[in-house]
């Protein structure tokens, strides 16, 4: 039982064993390798490291639009099936999945990090490493990194969870004890101190440049915790889903006088102090967005380095761009993203709620008097629709009369609208608008598919101003002089009237609440001010993967009640005429209650695309989105408590172990309502 326990809880010694690169393979068999032979040079840390990355980016031999479509599920963008999150009862408390990384209670990645530190610093200490002290103290600041990471991934899904900074021998009262989950704010904090260390160690321009993680990673990250767990705290304050709030599942000896609103205090002033050090280097060097229509020629020379910054399989020259992954046809690291970029819809699509959400150039929300919108030009086409609006929408959404220079013959429209009503779950555009962010011009990796290599951001340091603008507010109210630059130098380079202050007195919140989760924090609508440092954010970020962690943060979808996702104006807009295929054979079919329609039935869902009205059909949220705050945190999985359970371990109560608010103990079962 006690190998159990190692496996499935993951605290136990580690097994020695690594995916290295070819010139380690070269060098030693693995079955050969011990820690003693390894581990004593520069290479072997670079190596181990470089194998713990598991940042998130475009995945090699990726299909789909990958990490653009990371926001699928949210208000901001719908796939072609609607996320179990939004349909209680659905997801349920799993069993336990063997080796998998989506098993909430998976601790390997952090092991592993555990036994590099058991290893290295030891000979590190004792000079036993050779190579570059510069390059062997950045590979140790990457490690730190790395576990301050994973540890980060633990905090947002589970919240409090154990803490073990060691591999632990195999054995089951040792075990037990470091399975006990800490509160989370101590997590937090354990993880900003791991940050810090990072820190001390990691090159401003490390070895590979920024393929690797550098020093303004460290703070990048940092600030994204201390904001993360600063907003968690102040707006689910009062509730189990805090350290000692009511119903809170922890044990209050734990807590050591914890004062939630020190807490909250404490994590946005570190976030601040954490995002100006990137901030305060950006903010007069954002990349340029010249406001060209397209991001690159037909020759591939970039003429818009806003958009192709995105994209572009080079990232290193972009002021911006922190970290990123780069691809290489020579060395077969490619992906597959490009074909459904370029060619169709990739099976997402914008929110008609997100595309509301963003500002006329004026500074004006589409709704107030004087923006100049005009809502009938939502019944024309999706260029008509998004005119005279922040150029984010406009360069990062495909329209009518878009160009592409992918074909050989020479220009053509980027944009189809059949796809509207045609193509699987890699190929419709859901809800009709189509993502256009992440879209590169080069036809071989069209035509090629597999034959992608564009780069891939993980880390983007305008992320830092956002996190100071709204952790500043959070704190104290107020927009200080340096939260004040960031916000106009973002809404410049948007081609937005930089007075935010414009449009704070112009936002009506009824109107924001129709199509925003973010207008609301536990139910209430929030103060235009911190609303529109939330709809920068929104403008920034689309497609970026920011979405679910905001939201839950904000805990902003307590309202969430029969909200129904839609698209396009497509009934008697120009599109219901024009969908056709080459034999001019009409391509729309609605078919509610059998399941083979492709576009929502207009008696039901009224002018506006509706994708998860088009069946009742096997569809859980045909009446819209519904919350239940449980979903706040991911369930841990039943396993956990029978392998840690006393006795004969058949009495799941008798676990060290708990279970997160409104989560059942027993597999397969839903959770309960939490208030």
């Amino acid at each position: 039982m006690k190998n159990k326990i190692f496996q499935y809880v993951a605290m136990g010694v580690a097994v020695f064993g690594l995916t290295a690169c070819d010139d380690f393979l070269d060098r030693e068999p693995q079955s050969d390798i011990t820690p003693s032979a390894f581990f004593t040079s520069e290479a072997d840390l670079a190596s181990y490291v470089i194998n713990q990355y598991t940042f998130n980016s475009v995945s090699p031999g990726s299909y789909g639009i990958s990490v653009f479509g990371d926001d699928n599920g949210t208000d901001n963008q719908a796939a072609m099936s609607a996320s179990s999150f939004w349909a209680p009862g659905t997801w349920l408390v799993g069993q336990n999945i063997e080796n998998s990384w989506t098993n909430p209670w998976n601790f390997t990645r952090i092991r592993q990090i555990n036994y590099f530190f058991d290893q290295v610093m030891p000979k590190y200490k004792e000079g036993k490493i050779s190579g570059s002290e510069n390059n062997i103290r950045h590979y140790i600041g990457e490690a730190y990194v790395i576990r301050a990471y994973n540890y980060f991934n633990k905090l947002q899904t589970i919240g409090d969870c154990p803490l073990v900074t060691a591999a632990l021998p195999d054995d089951r009262d040792v075990l037990m004890e470091a399975s006990k989950r800490l509160p989370r704010h101590k997590i937090a904090r354990y993880i900003l101190a791991q940050l810090d260390t990072a820190a001390t160690y990691l090159q401003e321009t490390p070895p590979g440049g920024k393929n690797r993680v550098t020093r303004d990673v460290a703070y990048l990250l940092r600030s994204r915790v201390a904001l993360f767990e600063g907003t968690w705290l102040k707006h689910h304050k009062g509730t189990a889903f805090v350290p000692g709030g009511p119903g809170w599942p922890g044990n209050t000896a734990d807590l050591d006088g914890f004062n939630i609103d020190n807490e909250i205090n404490y994590f946005l002033t570190e976030c601040m102090k954490s995002s100006k050090v990137i901030g305060d280097k950006l903010v007069n060097n954002l990349v340029e967005n010249n406001d060209a229509k397209e991001g690159f020629d037909k020759s591939l020379n970039v003429i818009n380095p806003y958009y192709a910054m995105f994209c572009d399989p080079d990232m290193e020259k972009y002021s911006e761009v922190l970290m990123w992954r780069a691809y290489s046809t020579t060395e077969n690291v490619t992906h597959n993203i490009q074909m459904q970029l370029i060619r169709n819809g990739g099976g997402t699509g914008w929110t008609r709620g997100l595309v509301n959400s963003f500002l006329m150039r004026n500074g004006l929300p589409i709704y107030a008097q004087g923006s100049g919108y005009d809502p009938n030009w939502e019944k024309e086409d999706v260029k008509a629709t998004l005119q005279d609006r922040d150029s984010r929408i406009q360069q990062f959404t495909k329209k009518d009369g878009d160009v592409d220079f992918y074909t050989y013959a020479g220009e053509e429209s980027c944009f189809d609208p059949t796809w509207m009503v045609r193509g699987a779950s890699e190929t419709k555009i859901v809800t009709g608008f189509a993502i256009k962010k992440g879209k590169y011009y080069d036809p071989n990796m069209e035509a090629l598919h597999e034959k992608g290599i564009t780069g891939s951001i993980v880390f983007r340091g305008t992320e830092a101003l956002l996190n100071y603008m709204e952790a500043c507010y959070e704190l104290s109210g107020q927009i200080d002089a340096t939260a004040a630059a960031y916000w106009r130098a973002l809404r410049t380079r948007a081609k937005v009237d930089p007075d935010f202050n414009k449009t704070i007195a112009a936002t009506d919140m009824n109107e924001e609440a129709k199509w925003d989760f973010g207008a609301y924090s536990h139910g209430r609508l929030v103060d235009a001010t911190l609303y529109n440092i939330r709809r920068e954010r929104r403008a920034e970020f689309i497609g970026e993967g920011m979405r679910w962690s905001d939201l839950k943060r904000w805990r902003a979808c307590d309202q969430v009640n029969g909200y129904q996702i839609e698209g396009v104006h497509f009934w008697g807009s120009k599109y219901e005429t024009t969908m056709v295929d080459k034999d001019g054979v009409n391509l729309i079919k609605v078919d509610v209650e059998g399941g083979t329609g492709n576009v929502s039935d207009r008696s039901i869902s009224g002018d506006y695309i509706r994708p998860y009205q088009i069946t009742r059909k096997n569809n859980n949220v045909f009446d819209g989105y519904h919350f239940t705050p449980a979903h706040y945190l991911s369930p841990i999985p039943q396993n956990a408590f029978s392998q840690t359970a006393a006795g004969d371990q058949t009495d799941l109560n008798t676990s060290v172990i708990y279970q997160n608010p409104g989560w059942p103990r027993v597999a397969g079962q839903g959770p309960t309502n939490v208030e």
